[in-house]
């Protein structure tokens, strides 16, 4: 699914108008929705509290009003100005309510069942402070829970940054696509449950709009998926190879080794400095196992035409060699996925590192946390996480998987996409080894660097879900049959 900025939201709105959607049908259906939302969680409450902002959120809010009033519910509606003054849609939804207007003020919030939040939208671009920062810090602390109209107030809808303070709600009810603030940190926090609603805007306004943020979910690349084939053979399926540290770092390299067998590629092998050679053959089975010392030992395991994609960075060390190891990779022609060391390597001469990826053809893919991405990208400019991965990636010609509990993923040409399944339990030693896995898989059987990003990311996401408390990483790979046997009935289904 698509992602809408509060520009491109915007966009769709106007554009939906002048198809002929009128906009009071759409801020009708957004506020029925709204009041839906509240009468199917709330059936038994008494007093419904509705904050009415100077926008078209508060024309949202208007409609909830009435539609509550119809219902039965006491309504406390709280706006401040004249109704008038709003804009069109808002002020003709205003006339229809034939309730009383309070003002802006915490009293609302006294013996209230539920607070309907709809002072400002996604579009918001000021802190709130003053009088308005006083009334979200009260119904905060109220205890009473609120149902939040597009975005919970103070989110800034395309960043999901925090304008000064903002709504802490229960749930909220966006229309026609999410947006990116409801999934990005710290928005994401305050949004509670997402609820998605019709009003009668339609998907053809998105061949205008043309959005390049999507949902990392499995709609935007199963179609592509490298299911294994009835004539196939293990090297159709790819073959992969991945960099093993000194003797005391080795671990590392086998839970990457194991994800990317898990995820389906063919054959996997561990390249192995020589003083490496005997730990790691004492722990692997399925998985082979090389010698390979430095740049030159490197080079001739890659010289097999065979191996067609390579991982380097988990438990490898920081230094010169690794550095002219990541160099030698990237002359050669596999697809190469870059974490950890690999990228700390590089803190000191980006540059080197991005040129020699602008000059191969095959895929890089980079799958940094937070504190890897700052060294090797510095400040990079940008407004969201999304923006500042874009960036990355255009700069460097990889795909940049940003991890965290918000992982954005973004190919250089600016298509990202944002996921939403990771849980919590991947906080734990060697998850980031076994994702780097996952997309080393996805690489060698074929996939580009953002649909081998997205699915490998989504496929570790789903995983550490199924397990739950107690997830070590060695638990992730043996999960991965799972998730792709219900990855597959989901493609069979529809």
């Amino acid at each position: 699914m698509e992602l809408l900025t509060a520009k491109e939201m915007g966009r769709a709105d106007k554009l939906a108008i002048k198809g002929g959607v009128a906009g009071a049908v759409l801020m009708e259906n957004a506020g029925r929705s709204v009041a839906d939302e509240v009468s199917l969680r709330f059936p038994d409450a008494s007093t419904v509290a509705i904050l009415c902002g100077p926008g078209n959120n508060g024309g949202d809010g208007f409609v909830a009003a009435r539609r509550l009033l119809e219902r039965g519910y006491f309504v406390r509606l709280g706006f401040d100005g004249d109704p008038r003054a709003l804009p069109a849609d808002a002020a003709e939804m205003a006339a229809r309510y034939s309730g009383t207007i309070q003002p802006l003020d915490p009293a609302l919030f006294d013996h209230a069942d539920v607070i309907v939040d709809g002072l400002f939208g996604a579009g918001l671009a000021r802190p709130l402070d003053g009088k308005l920062a006083n009334l979200v810090g009260a119904a905060n602390a109220s205890g009473v829970p609120v149902i939040a109209i597009d975005v919970p107030s103070g989110v800034d809808g395309t960043t999901g940054m925090i304008l000064g303070t903002a709504i802490r709600a229960l749930s909220t009810v966006t229309f026609f696509r999410f947006k990116p603030g409801h999934l990005l940190m710290p928005g994401h926090l305050h949004c509670g449950e997402l609820h998605l609603a019709d009003i009668g805007i339609p998907d053809a306004v998105l061949e205008t709009v043309k959005p390049t943020l999507y949902v990392n979910e499995p709609g935007l690349w199963l179609e592509r998926f490298p299911w294994p084939t009835v004539d196939g053979h293990k090297y159709l399926r790819g073959d992969a190879l991945v960099a093993s540290g000194a003797a005391d770092a080795t671990g590392a390299a086998r839970l990457a080794a194991r994800g990317a067998l898990r995820a389906g590629a063919g054959l996997v092998t561990v390249a192995s400095p020589r003083n490496a050679l005997a730990v790691n053959a004492a722990h692997l089975t399925a998985v082979m196992l090389r010698e390979a010392d430095g740049p030159q030992g490197l080079a001739a395991l890659l010289s097999d035409t065979r191996k067609n994609a390579f991982l380097i960075g988990p438990g490898h060390g920081v230094g010169e060699e690794t550095r002219e190891m990541v160099l030698t990779a990237l002359k050669a022609t596999p697809a190469v996925v870059l974490d950890a060391d690999a990228l700390t390597s590089f803190a000191e001469t980006p540059d080197v590192l991005f040129e020699a990826i602008h000059a191969r053809a095959a895929p890089v893919v980079m799958t940094p946390h937070a504190g890897e991405f700052a060294r090797l990208f510095g400040d990079v400019p940008g407004a969201s996480k999304v923006d500042r991965t874009r960036t990355a990636a255009a700069r460097c010609g990889a795909t940049v998987v940003l991890k965290g509990p918000d992982t954005v993923i973004s190919a250089p040409d600016g298509h990202a996409a944002i996921d939403t399944n990771g849980t919590p339990w991947l906080a734990t030693a060697g998850s980031g080894d076994v994702l780097g896995g996952l997309v080393l898989g996805m690489l060698a059987q074929g996939l580009g660097g953002f649909d081998a990003g997205c699915i490998g990311v989504w496929m570790h996401g789903e995983a550490a879900k199924r397990f739950g408390p107690g997830l070590i990483a060695e638990d992730l790979p043996e999960l991965v049959p799972e998730v792709l046997e219900d990855l597959e009935e989901y493609g069979l289904d529809g």
